[in-house]
Formats: C-alpha cells, structure tokens, sequence
C-alpha cells in the first residue's frame, strides 16, 4: 500500500522532519520528507502490513527530538492497491500523560475494555478515518463523534458513530464512509455510557473542522487530531502503604509473601482504596542474617527475595512426617509479634530444598520454565551464579572470592551448563527465581483485575556486593559511598554504603542498565516510587573513609577555587579551614570527664593550643575498627565525639582536584563555624546560600534532563519521586515537566516558611502522606515533642483546649481527613495510619508499629501487622469509616 505522509511542522534553519516507520517484525525504516515552504513537510512510502509510525527532527543530519513515542501513530493493512493521505498533527508529550500509564489504562480504566473495543479495521472503497487521543475516559465510558450532516447523526448524539480503542487503550479511531459525507464537515467528539449508549458529556472547545477532500476509491484519508479532551474534576485517589514482609495471613509462614498480597488487594478493593504501595522486593541475601533484612540493598536489581515465596503454592511434600513438621513451624513462626528474620528463613529455605528435590526436574524441564530461562537468562544466570559463590566462600565480598574476583562470562556459563556437576546447586535458583515471578504476576493480574495499582519501590543504589557490581563495575564508582546530607530523618546526614553511578559510562549506551530495570519492574507493577530521585540530579557522594555523611560532597558539582571563596570576603586559611579545628575548649565539651584520655590515646598538640588526630585515627573509618565490639556507654560516648572531632571542617577539598573546595554542610552548627568572626561568618553565610541553593540549579536541571526522560519513557508505569530533604529549585521544574509524581511529607514542608504542610497548596501531581516507611506513624509522631503536636493541634487541627497525651482515634482521623482533603491526585497513607482511627482495632504498642529508623544503619527491618488480613477484611466499623471517608473525598470513581 502507499502511504502519504503530511505534518505541519515549522522548523528552523538546518531541521528537517523524518518519519520512522516500525512494522510488527520489529523492523524500523526512518524516511526523510520534504517541504517547500518550512512548515508542511510530506512524503510517500511503499510499505505492507499493520505499521506504527512517528514523526522525528533532525538537525543537521543528527537526531535531535521526536515525538512523544507512548501515544504513537497507527495505520491498520488496507491491502496492496489502498493508497492512504495522513494528515498529522505533531504530538507532543500530553499535559495529562499520567492518564497513559499503564496504572490509568490498565488498572483504573480496566484491561477488560481491550477485548470488547478492539477490532480489525476494515475499509471502505473511500474512506476517511478520524484517530485521537482521549486521556480522560473513565471505566464505563465511551467515545463518540456527531457532526453536521446525516452520517454523522445531524449533532442528534442518539444518532452519533461510535469510535473503537486502540488495542492498547490509547487512543480511539472511527472509520467513516466517505461515499456518505460531504464537505465542509464539522465534527465534535463526546462521551456515552459503554453499556446503554446515553450521552454524558461533550469534549471542550470549539467545533472541529474538515474544508474540503476528494477522496476517490481504494483512497483512505487518516485525519489524527489533537486530544479529545472533557470537563471533568481532576482524578483523586487513595491507596495504603505496606511492605510485603509486614502482611500476615491465616496461612503466612512468619513473613509476608506474594500470595498475601492478594488479600491486601481485597481489603484495598473493599475500602475503595486505588493504590497498594510496597518496598523492594529483591533479594538482599549476604549473610543469612537478620541484617539481611534491610529493603534497599539488594544483590540484584532484577531477583525476588526468596523470604516472599507462598510455600503451599510450590506444591505439597510428600513426606507426611516432614509436612506435618513445617506445619508446625508453620504455626509458631506465624504466631510471633514481629518477624524472626532468620528462623523464617532458614525454615523456608528448607522447604524450598525439599520441593525441589520433589520437583526441581519436572519444573526445570517444562515449557514454561524454559520460556522463563530464555527472556530471563542474562541476569538470571549470573545471580544464581553468585549466590553460590557467595555461599561457597561465605561471604558476599567477590573481591574474596579466589579465582572469581573478575566476571568472565565464559567461566560462569560452564560453572552454570546443565552437564556440569555444580549445575544441581546452581538450578535451585532458577527454580525460586521462576516460581517467585510466577506468584508475584498472579498478584499482579489479580490487582489490575480489581482495578488496583500495586506500587513498587525502586531503590536509587546497589550493593557494592551484588551481582551488578561483580559483572558490570564499569557502571559504578567503587571509590565512594552514596548518602544523604543531614535532614530530619539524620542530623549526620546519611551513609547508605552503596557505590555511586558512573553516568557518563551509563550515557555511553543510553542508559541500557536503567531501562532493563524499569522495563523488569513493569512485568509486575504498574505505578513506582523512585527513591532519591534527587540522585538523578546529583548524589552525596561521601569519602570511604567516613561513617557520617558530613564530609561529603554532592557529584556532579562544581566545586569552588581558592580565588571564588575569597571573592566574597573569607580569607582562605587551608591549615584552619579544611583541617579539623581542636582545641582545649572543645574537647572539654565534647568528652567531659573523659578529656583527659581523649587527648592522651587520640590526640597530638600542634601550636597555638590547636591539636590533631594521631594518624591511627585520623579517618572515621579507622575510629570504628578501634572500637569495634565495644558497647558500653563510654566507648561509645568517645567513638561518636571523635567522629564529630574529624567532621569540624569549614571545606571539603574535592574529590578530584584537592585544589578546589566545597563548603562543608551543616557546619554551622559545628566548633570551627563559630571560631569565625562576624565578618567572616557573614561572608561564609553569603557564599554558602550561593553555593547550595543557587549555583548549581541550572547544572543540575540540565543533568536530570539527561537521564529522566529516557528512563520514564522506557514504560508506562506511572512516575512517582521521592524528593524529600535538600530539595534544590531545579527539582520541582524538572518534575513538572516530566509529570513526576513529587512527595508531599506534611509534617516535613517544602517551604521553609512553614511548620507544617498546607494540603490545600499541595500540587496536583504529587503524592501526599503523613507517615511513611522511615518515620514514625502518626500515633508515634504524637508522643515525640507534645509542643509541636500541640502547635499542629491548633494551627492544622484548629482544636482548641488541652491535647491528648496520646493521638486519639478521632484525632488520627482528623488526620488522615486532611490527606484525603488534600489537592494531591494520590493520598497514600500508611497502614498503621488507616489503623489509627479505630481504638478497638489499632495495635496497642505505638514504637512497635515503626518500621525503620533511618538514623540507625543497623535497623532491624521486622515490623508485622498485629491482625490478620483475614480478620481486617471482617472489621466492619473500621471498613465502613474509610469507605465513607475516601467516597466523600471524592477519590473514589467506579
């Protein structure tokens, strides 16, 4: 068929418009056209088959934008003599483009409508065919056109032509028999019940219009308008948030798992809950210990952790004696307040040993498995690979691991062959790893069948002990530790350990590594949480020889010389400023009655009654292995004023050029910010502000650019950022742009003016909370600074009176209340916090409700809900509450 391209697109000098023409087969042709006047650009193409097309600038013969490529342009086979007139509009990334993602589409909207809307196009011998994007339909509702003549229903809308949905529900189309129009032709698209056809609503703006075609027979004229789109009140939903290891079912062995995630899904369905928000999910096995239990450092970003397999779902033992012992353990693991992280383990590890041994062969050998191996194998190989490295050498450090130190993926796939004898001990990964993937899209499936989106949680790092880190090093900085600077969650700021991203080596092949793992994440979730997003703007990077996060430094930066610091009045002093400033007073002050001793065993005078640290403990990390076992209260007391005595730095020299510097954050609050005079604290001040809130927005904006669209772009999920802490201007903008879901903390503001977040100003796009995995719950943020919670009881609560020394439930829902009444399109509050509002169904212990405690490294992540979901799902009163509340919020559309 030939096919006639034609888009009004105005370029400037040096652009020119290409098509790109992708075909079923996976083939890609880009095809140049041509204008006369700079503005309509046009072509023709000889092509056969179903084909998707979209329109692309080149500058100069280079590659430099094209079109939004989520909603892109589709022509149906219409035969060898058919000969098709496109008439396009450039389609730029929709203002509403949340409404494409596969959240909207495939969850809110619902996948059944694929089925009953989508059909094979068939022409007409002339034929005009209309396709336009319509984000804004709800389950339920349909797409019509009525126009100004009699084909068209005469504008009578019970007379009007129903379009059909694209197979992939994102847009509409309708072919009309042009044999039975005429022109001009007026048209207007509106929306109709699915069910009974009945008119609802008409699309805004003005009529559209068609002067004049001549269409002959085997022509097809395709018009590919604009977004249809309606008024309508923006889209509001509510959703609960919940690690999967925090569920508990009736039939949980200790631990949450893949199969309990269904039960949540009802509770979520039943409450008119729309979003069920989880942590990571992905293996974090190092040490078989209880420190495995932190979420975020896994050692693969594509493998299930094992810990979430549903053992009754990998068949039955056949061994009675055995299957009547894990039963047991079953109970008595189950019965426990909070997770007993190894016993769990140990106890699934050797069920899972057993079934494989029952069943390893008949799984390993079936189709479906082998299906599973042949999509999965890139990474599926080398993660079993090392996990049984790991094991063999006790330890996850590959650097340990003689003769294995470096990947050679020759090596690794003869260790991994079938005929090889290790292949037994290898395979058990294989078999976890495909029966993990197959419980986790049941859960999937079954949330999208009850039109719920399940929310994952991508972390911003990885292990420097994880399978990533072994096969591609390239990738990573191993030389520096990834973090946080000091907010709310960490006066020191935060150390997360992981090594920091080698972007420019990422750029090499456009971001490769980031979009396997989205378009991985994608099979099963379809909304996601970017933890840190402000990573992809610039990261704290912090020195390997530090504990703390004050010393570092954020990557990419531009430090500042010798010259700038300076040019705003601060006479350089490299001896005082960048070395750390001791003297008599403050070791006094920082170790009291253990003074003495300090400057005995860890100190050495130098002149003008300054001192220093003996080199045996000049770095934080070598003060942690000096007082490594040691927990009585005074080691302690010493270990942390020696951490704090190296940090009292004015600048940090560069990690790359030691000639150039970068203000010290924090150090405000530290000894050497006051050994400044005035005049200096104010020219420190101002180059300070400059540097960490000005210099670097325009930099950072741009660096965000680099690496976001493409990412976000890679699937349909919809995009959902952590952005909380040092929050720099250039973050918002690119958020806005991008239509990233930004969170909003209310007892953690984004403008510094504020005490406390105002969920009236909160913007559309966002994401809004009261508690989350890393803070304390509503109830336990009540009890920790009565002044504040009296502060927020007044101002937010507009209560008056003496408050409650403990949240009341009726306080607590004045709360969450105010989440639901909040301006966010999403309102994801915690599950300890929807709890909150019911005295009799609450856990009576607050502290035992918390999750994590970001200021402790060594958290044991083991929260677990006190009630079964299958008692929860039987809470009448407390069930009823929320539906109410969530239905007159108006976050709830059927």
């Amino acid at each position: 068929m030939k096919v006639h391209f034609q888009i009004t697109y105005c370029t400037v000098w040096g652009e020119e418009v290409r098509v790109k023409i992708g075909k079923k087969d996976g083939e890609e042709v880009i095809h140049p056209l041509s204008t006369s006047d700079g503005k309509i650009w046009k072509g023709m193409v000889e092509v056969s088959g179903d084909i998707s097309y979209q329109y692309c600038i080149y500058n100069n013969n280079t590659f430099s934008r094209a079109e939004w490529d989520i909603c892109s342009h589709r022509l149906a086979d219409g035969g060898k003599q058919r000969i098709f007139y496109l008439y396009d509009a450039w389609r730029n990334k929709s203002d509403m483009s949340y409404f494409y993602s596969s959240a909207f589409t495939d969850c809110v909207r619902g996948i059944e409508q694929t089925a009953k809307s989508a059909k094979k196009q068939s022409y007409f011998k002339r034929s005009l065919v209309l396709q336009v994007p319509v984000p804004q339909l709800e389950r339920g509702q349909r797409l019509a056109v009525c126009g100004n003549q009699e084909a068209l229903g005469n504008w009578n809308t019970e007379k009007g032509v129903m379009l059909q949905r694209s197979k992939e529900l994102l847009h509409w189309s309708v072919q009309l028999d042009a044999s039975s129009l005429t022109f001009p032709l007026e048209y207007k698209y509106y929306s109709v019940d699915e069910e009974t056809g009945a008119f609802i609503d008409w699309e805004s703006g003005l009529n559209r219009l068609i002067t004049a075609f001549d269409i002959h027979e085997n022509e097809v004229y395709v018009i590919s308008d604009n977004d249809a789109l309606f008024s309508r009140p923006r889209w509001k939903g509510a959703g609960v948030a919940i690690p999967v290891f925090s569920l508990k079912t009736k039939e949980s062995f200790g631990v949450g798992d893949f199969e309990d995630l269904k039960r949540m899904i009802d509770w979520a369905a039943l409450t008119h809950q729309r979003v069920v928000q989880i942590l990571p999910i992905n293996d974090t096995t190092m040490t078989h210990k209880w420190t495995d239990s932190y979420p975020y450092s896994s050692i693969s970003i594509f493998a299930l952790h094992p810990m979430y397999m549903n053992l009754k779902n990998l068949g039955t033992l056949r061994d009675k004696q055995q299957a009547s012992s894990f039963e047991q353990m079953q109970r008595e693991l189950n019965s426990l307040p909070q997770i007993d992280y190894e016993a769990v383990y140990t106890a699934k590890w050797s069920y899972i040993l057993q079934m494989f041994k029952q069943e390893g062969t008949a799984v390993l050998s079936s189709a479906k498995f082998k299906k599973f191996f042949a999509e999965n194998e890139s990474w599926l190989m080398p993660y079993a690979a090392f996990s049984y490295l790991r094991d063999k050498f006790g330890t996850p450090d590959f650097n340990k691991w003689k003769g294995y130190e470096v990947y050679y993926k020759q090596k690794i796939t003869e260790m991994c062959a079938p005929e090889s004898p290790l292949y037994p001990d290898i395979a058990i990964y294989y078999y976890v790893q495909y029966n993990l993937h197959i419980q986790l899209l049941e859960a999937s499936t079954y949330a999208r069948k009850h039109h719920v989106i399940l929310k994952g949680d991508i972390p911003i790092g990885i292990s420097r002990n994880s399978v990533e880190a072994w096969i591609e090093p390239y990738y990573f900085n191993m030389n520096g530790q990834a973090g946080a600077p000091p907010d709310d969650f960490s006066v020191k700021g935060q150390n997360w350990g992981f090594p920091t991203y080698n972007w420019d080596e990422m750029a090499k092949d456009g971001y490769k590594w980031w979009k396997r793992r989205f378009e991985q994440m994608s099979l099963y979730f379809d909304a996601y949480r970017i933890d840190h997003i402000l990573g992809f703007f610039r990261i704290w990077e912090i020195p390997t020889d530090s504990v703390h996060g004050l010393l570092g430094q954020f990557v990419p930066s531009m430090p500042l010389s010798i010259d700038e610091i300076q040019s705003y009045g601060l006479w350089f002093r490299r001896d005082f400023f960048t070395r750390p400033y001791i003297n008599d007073t403050i070791v006094g002050k920082v170790f009291g009655p253990h003074a003495a001793e300090v400057k005995k065993m860890y100190l050495r005078p130098i002149n003008d009654g300054l001192y220093e640290m003996l080199p045996a403990f000049d770095t934080q990390r070598k003060v942690e292995a000096a007082f490594d076992g040691k927990t009585d209260k005074d080691s302690l007391w010493i270990r942390d004023g020696l951490y704090s005595l190296i940090s009292d730095v004015l600048f940090v020299a560069d990690r790359k050029d030691k000639n150039m510097f970068h203000p010290r954050i924090a150090v405000q609050f530290d000894f050497v910010y006051d050994a400044l005079g005035w005049k200096e604290k104010e020219a420190f001040n101002q180059l300070y502000n400059d540097y960490y809130y000005r210099r670097h927005n325009q930099f950072w904006y741009h660096e965000a650019m680099k690496k976001l669209p493409c990412l976000i772009g890679a699937t349909r999920m919809l995009v959902c950022g952590e952005d909380l802490g040092m929050v720099p201007d250039c973050v918002g903008t690119v958020m806005n742009e991008l239509q990233i879901l930004s969170l909003e903390l209310q007892r953690m503001p984004k403008c510094p003016k504020n005490e406390f977040g105002h969920v009236n100003e909160y913007p559309y796009l966002s994401v809004c909370t009261f508690s989350s995995h890393d803070t304390s719950t509503i109830r336990g943020w009540w009890e920790e600074d009565l002044g504040k919670t009296a502060r927020f009881f007044q101002s937010e609560l507009h209560q008056q009176g003496n408050i409650p020394s403990s949240a009341p439930a009726w306080a607590c829902k004045l709360i969450v209340n105010q989440q639901l009444s909040s301006t966010s399109m999403l309102a994801i509050l915690s599950f300890q916090d929807w709890l909150s509002m019911d005295e009799n169904v609450r856990f009576p212990d607050v502290q035992a409700e918390r999750i994590n405690v970001p200021a402790n490294p060594h958290h044991y992540w083991r929260y677990r809900i006190h009630l079964t979901l299958e008692e929860l799902l039987k809470c009448d009163a407390l069930n009823e509450q929320i539906r109410q509340m969530i239905d007159n919020s108006g976050r709830y559309l059927k």
